[in-house]
């Protein structure tokens, strides 16, 4: 269990996923998911990740002892969360300490009140006291031979209140032998500038080793985190993806990537920032949130070109309009198309899509032109790269890119008088020189029709059989009379080896569906390296 860093111990990142981050609403982690996202963080390499309060739940108590038996940490030293002493008792015989003891962790957090109020109305306890269960626990802990943080809670409302008080906590656990003392912006409300004075003063007036634990409720955590580093903190603490409770808390990812490429500091081991979008959004499955797609550095849009100009700058250079290479924090750069774009927008496209244009400026105007006029109907490209490559393909070569024709389709939504319900589907097309008729039934109009084509095709094309719809999305727009609405379907598809978008768009929710579906079939063929009908 024990980890071996190439890094020294000047510098601390600090995840608490584990534990803060499993406080946002929506996630409720197993302790194999806890153990997962454990495996994902050290193979991005934090220094330290907390894994829970051992003895306050069963469930933290087993991730310790399997974490123990089933982890074997390459970067990262596991941490037990903890509180200080009961008030007038001793930390030798507090049952809680003891369980932090039993996690066999090298590492504990203490969690300690450093605002009066709290002290005086949490704890019920005097300010004295607090200072001594504060010593007390500390000492207690480092003479078991473990190393010791302290995260003073709520610090920059204490130190506000009584600064000489909240003062007085970090100067007591540091003097107690606390590693690091962090000092926490635990209801988030702290500006960067503010934080900045305070770490500064705090650091000048104690002389101890400092953190920071930012909560991200006026948005600013992950500035406030670095606003401390540049005032001397040390140790920085933060959750996978910016979860935690209310909005969230410092976000590791944007964090750890301005220190290495904005502070050029080295916090991570060599090679591991590249790792950071692939972590980013496994941590997210594990989870079971949707990533984030505007999220900074990691997210699929944020390094994603839109606008016609953005586009012929960055045909010059992409440095023009992005502040890192996206391949430094293991992401990319994507082209979209839209009404928006120019001629630069679509030979970049066509160039991420293997698609040679040649220099050829008349078609590339056609193509610009075909797509502000397709996006005026309602379609969007940006969305849907798959139905945007045939686009440009049939645009290319003259001609549409095809695999069958369709004479026909239909589809029929039967209500029965025992209330039950029956979806039939039936296609009529052309493909290799036959015409073929198939019906199929399904569970709605649009896999009716989905399963119809399948019939129809795959005996043709056996490849189809490997193509699954992952996701549908429907979206009604602009119309004049409600159900007459113009309606866009996305439908995403994949092989088992990738995922591809298309769109339809039409008076009605199955002929944009159609449209998206055949799309589909199309671009699964031609992934698949099936040359087209002649």
């Amino acid at each position: 269990m024990t980890a071996t860093s190439e890094l020294d111990d000047s510098f601390h990142v600090f995840d608490t996923t584990l534990r803060d981050g499993a406080q946002r609403e929506g996630i409720n982690l197993t302790v194999a998911d806890k153990l997962a996202i454990a495996r994902h963080l050290d193979d991005f390499g934090v220094g330290f990740i907390e894994g829970g309060w051992p003895g306050a739940n069963p469930r933290d108590t087993e991730f310790f002892a399997r974490a123990r038996q089933e982890i074997d940490f390459r970067h990262a030293q596991l941490v037990a969360f903890g509180a200080t002493r009961r008030a007038g008792a001793k930390a030798a015989e507090d049952h809680q300490v003891k369980a932090l003891l039993d996690s066999g962790a090298e590492v504990i957090t203490l969690v300690a009140k450093s605002h009066d109020r709290h002290v005086e109305l949490a704890l019920r306890t005097t300010l004295d006291e607090n200072l001594a269960m504060v010593a007390d626990t500390v000492s207690h802990l480092k003479a078991q031979g473990r190393r010791v943080f302290v995260d003073c809670e709520h610090f920059f409302d204490g130190y506000r209140a009584n600064p000489e008080y909240a003062k007085s906590v970090v100067r007591t656990a540091s003097e107690a032998g606390a590693d690091v003392v962090i000092l926490c912006d635990t209801n988030g409300g702290m500006l960067p500038a503010q934080i900045q004075a305070v770490v500064a003063t705090v650091l000048a007036d104690t002389g101890a080793r400092l953190g920071i634990h930012a909560q991200d409720d006026t948005g600013c955590a992950v500035a406030n985190t670095l606003a401390a580093v540049d005032a001397g903190a040390t140790h920085v603490q933060c959750t996978a993806n910016g979860y935690g409770e209310r909005v969230g808390n410092a976000n590791l990812f944007p964090v750890v990537a301005a220190l290495e490429l904005k502070y050029g500091m080295q916090v991570l081991p060599e090679g591991r920032l590249r790792e950071m979008t692939r972590i980013s959004h496994a941590v997210a499955e594990v989870v079971n949130l949707t990533p984030s797609t505007h999220q900074p550095y990691v997210g699929v849009s944020a390094f994603a070109h839109k606008a016609g100009l953005h586009a012929s700058a960055i045909k010059v250079d992409p440095d023009l309009y992005q502040h890192i290479d996206p391949e430094l924090v293991g992401n990319t750069m994507r082209m979209l198309v839209s009404d928006m774009a120019g001629r630069a927008s679509i030979e970049l496209k066509g160039r991420e899509l293997g698609i040679d244009l040649g220099g050829d400026r008349e078609l590339v105007g056609r193509v610009v032109e075909r797509v502000k006029e397709r996006e005026l109907a309602g379609y969007t490209y940006e969305a849907a790269d798959a139905s945007f490559e045939l686009l440009l393909r049939a645009e290319a070569e003259g001609r549409p890119l095809k695999y069958f024709d369709v004479e026909s389709w239909r589809s029929i939504a039967e209500d029965r008088p025992d209330g039950s319900h029956a979806n039939e589907a039936t296609v009529k097309l052309w493909a290799k020189g036959e015409r073929i008729v198939a019906t199929a039934e399904g569970n709605g109009p649009v896999n009716a029709l989905d399963r119809a084509l399948r019939v129809a095709l795959e005996k043709l094309y056996p490849e189809l059989a490997k193509l699954d719809l992952v996701d549908y999305k429907v979206r009604i727009l602009e119309g004049v009379h409600g159900t007459q609405s113009t309606t866009r379907v996305l439908i995403s598809t994949s092989d088992g080896t990738g995922e591809w978008a298309t769109v339809g768009v039409a008076e009605n929710v199955i002929a944009a569906s159609w449209q998206a579906l055949v799309d589909a079939y199309a671009y699964g063929l031609l992934r698949a390296g099936v040359a087209p009908a002649e």
